[in-house]
């Protein structure tokens, strides 16, 4: 069976936009993650919060398309749910944490996917979603 994996917003950016930084190359890691989940087969998923925040970014749809062209074959989209949307709510107040944080932990969770970050706080949410950094994964 296909490994899934939910990469949030900002591995998205590591990867688009090449982002290393002094002793934490991100974006290296996140060509290196996507890199290894194609020879292998295995699903990126990504949802209509990730096109949404994206654009928040300022990229346009059709920058975003062209982005994700190269990877389709091994790229899987989901719309939130209603009930997801409602439950990040709740759970974005009682832990504390961004809405859009806690959407993303559901659907990541809703369709089996690893979700893959380097915010720290996401580890708060390891009970609801099993919860990766990309360097992580890199070495398996």
């Amino acid at each position: 069976m296909k490994k899934r994996f939910y990469l949030d917003t900002s591995i998205w950016l590591d990867f688009f936009e090449n982002r290393n930084e002094p002793n934490m190359p991100k974006g290296e890691w996140a060509k290196k993650l996507v890199k290894k989940i194609i020879q292998k087969g295995d699903l990126i998923v990504y949802s209509d919060l990730v096109l949404q925040e994206l654009e928040n970014e300022r990229y346009s749809s059709f920058e975003v398309d062209n982005l994700f062209f190269e990877l389709r074959q091994n790229l899987l989209y989901v719309e939130s749910t209603l009930a997801e949307i409602k439950r990040a709510k709740d759970l974005s107040f009682k832990r504390e944490i961004p809405n859009g944080d806690a959407l993303h932990a559901l659907i990541a969770r809703d369709n089996n996917s690893i979700l893959v970050t380097l915010d720290r706080h996401f580890h708060t949410l390891s009970d609801i979603v099993k919860v990766k950094k990309p360097q992580e994964l890199i070495e398996i």
